[in-house]
């Protein structure tokens, strides 16, 4: 068992979300393939989304997880399997995607399943990505009064 690669599989997956979730996209690009192929879509989206490059997954979060939009994900209880240069994993997710503009508040969770490639430069990178969900709710804002940001990164009224 490769246990060095397991764990820079780890700091991978989580720095996925964490630079997803802080919307540092040159970090999170890098977190991908160049040929990375995405399989994305949610109830809430209403279509399938699916993206066979960096460059397109990257506009597109990019450009849909601006910063209106805040979003958290948490994945754990990963299951990751090592061949040579290549390795497949599973992660439990739980994200909240929270969009002030509109009121609404969007929870989730499921499964996803990676493949990894162990690139040239020595870093390993997500090759392909997809998720099953288990659930996902909408909540309007609206319907929840006592709601109220009090903090959010990229509302300049609401830093502290």
């Amino acid at each position: 068992m490769d246990l060095a690669a397991i764990e820079a599989i780890k700091r991978l997956k989580h720095r996925y979300f964490r630079t997803l979730d802080l919307k540092l996209w040159d970090e999170f690009g890098d977190c991908l393939t160049e040929d990375v192929v995405a399989r994305y879509g949610t109830q809430a989206m209403d279509k399938p989304l699916h993206y066979d490059n960096r460059a397109d997954v990257v506009a597109f979060m990019s450009e849909n997880l601006g910063p209106g939009i805040v979003t958290v994900h948490i994945a754990n209880h990963p299951e990751i399997d090592v061949d040579g240069d290549t390795a497949t994993g599973s992660w439990a997710f739980e994200d909240t995607v929270i969009v002030p503009d509109f009121h609404v508040q969007i929870r989730g969770g499921g499964y996803y399943v990676d493949t990894y490639r162990l690139d040239p430069d020595g870093a390993w990178r997500i090759a392909s990505t997809r998720y099953e969900r288990i659930y996902e709710a909408m909540t309007s804002l609206h319907d929840t009064p006592s709601f109220k940001l009090i903090a959010n990164r990229w509302d300049p009224s609401l830093k502290r």
